[in-house]
């Protein structure tokens, strides 16, 4: 039985961490928003309550501790996932993923501080549900690890939503952890769907790296309308599924002076045309926008670059030397990838 439960569960909901790149960004930067809204709302109240109550600080302890836990943890997983920004493929999913579970984690703690500390049960259970529904909406996550999270926090909410309630209120409550559990197998189970249908997409996108930049689609060019949007297409490859803000694209694309009110529409002239053009192509999950961030999803995509940093072979012995020869900014990475690729040739030989 429980063979069979953990089956189903790994056929339906297990996705492997490599195929998970693109998810583990996204959190990184949902990760940035949130710890800053953590950070405002916990130094927010924290000065308040110094400015409003200086001599009576001691009566305050309780709801000093509370904001503090909000700056703390918005700290931490603000710097944090400054850190692991480029971190490897390899790695990306789970490092920046991390703090995704510490926020749930501590968002949990809040709750019940609220509940059982504050003696605000209502604002407890609001919180435990507020929290618990955006780190669905915002976050990929493991729904076994999330599942550990609502049982601690059922055991330690129930008893005080009995007594401060009433028992169709706890059995409202446990309905509403298993309607949660549930969304977030759903999510899980979507997001399975959506990176089989991008590996089915995989086998007809390529973009060639070695020589001049080349971005194909069913082997033929994919052709942009304004000739900077190749080249933009070209530096995100390059960048591996890191994201880029606006500043650095500009500075890329047209010079470390470039003057960023100037060319801030030329770039959204580029960004537009990409958009169209691989719509045109039907090629979804592949370019990402998020909160003036851009990247590409390099799991959507077979690349003789990426190919060559796994130590394939084949894409060892295929580079000669050349890469992305159009542009002057790969220049220091073409004499990286030489070094590599003799190391990497002995190795093999």
């Amino acid at each position: 039985m429980k063979g069979n439960i953990l089956k189903i569960y790994n056929e339906r909901f297990e996705i492997p961490p490599t195929d998970l790149v693109n998810a583990g960004e996204s959190n990184r930067i949902n990760l940035l928003i949130v710890s800053m809204a953590l950070l405002v709302i916990g130094i927010g109240d924290l000065i308040a309550i110094f400015l409003l109550h200086p001599y009576d600080l001691r009566n305050y302890l309780a709801y000093l501790l509370y904001f503090g836990i909000f700056t703390v943890a918005g700290s931490f997983v603000f710097l944090y996932s400054r850190l692991v920004k480029n971190v490897s493929n390899e790695k990306s999913y789970i490092l920046k993923t991390i703090p995704v579970y510490i926020i749930i984690y501590i968002s949990f703690i809040i709750a019940c501080y609220n509940f059982y500390i504050l003696k605000q049960p209502f604002n407890g259970f609001a919180t435990f549900c507020l929290a618990s529904f955006m780190s669905i909406f915002l976050f990929s996550f493991s729904p076994i690890i999330f599942l550990f999270a609502l049982v601690i926090e059922v055991a330690v909410m129930a008893p005080g939503i009995y007594s401060n309630f009433t028992l169709s209120s706890l059995a409202d409550y446990i309905l509403t952890v298993i309607l949660i559990f549930c969304m977030s197998l759903f999510k899980r189970h979507l997001e399975k769907k959506q990176i089989l249908s991008l590996k089915k997409q995989r086998q007809n996108l390529e973009a060639k790296t070695f020589g001049n930049f080349t971005l194909l689609y069913e082997n033929n060019v994919i052709k942009f309308s304004r000739t900077k949007s190749t080249e933009l297409i070209a530096y995100l490859v390059y960048k591996n599924g890191s994201s880029v803000n606006t500043k650095e694209l500009i500075s890329v694309l047209w010079g470390d002076r470039a003057n960023s009110n100037r060319h801030g529409s030329s770039l959204r002239n580029l960004i537009v045309d990409i958009k169209h053009t691989l719509s045109n192509l039907d090629i979804s999950n592949f370019f990402i926008t998020e909160y003036n961030n851009f990247r590409i999803n390099p799991t959507a995509i077979k690349c003789d670059y990426y190919d060559f940093l796994k130590g394939d072979k084949n894409a060892i012995t295929s580079f000669a030397g050349e890469f992305m020869n159009q542009y002057s900014w790969p220049e220091e990475t073409t004499a990286f990838l030489e070094i590599r690729a003799n190391a990497l040739y002995k190795a093999h030989t």
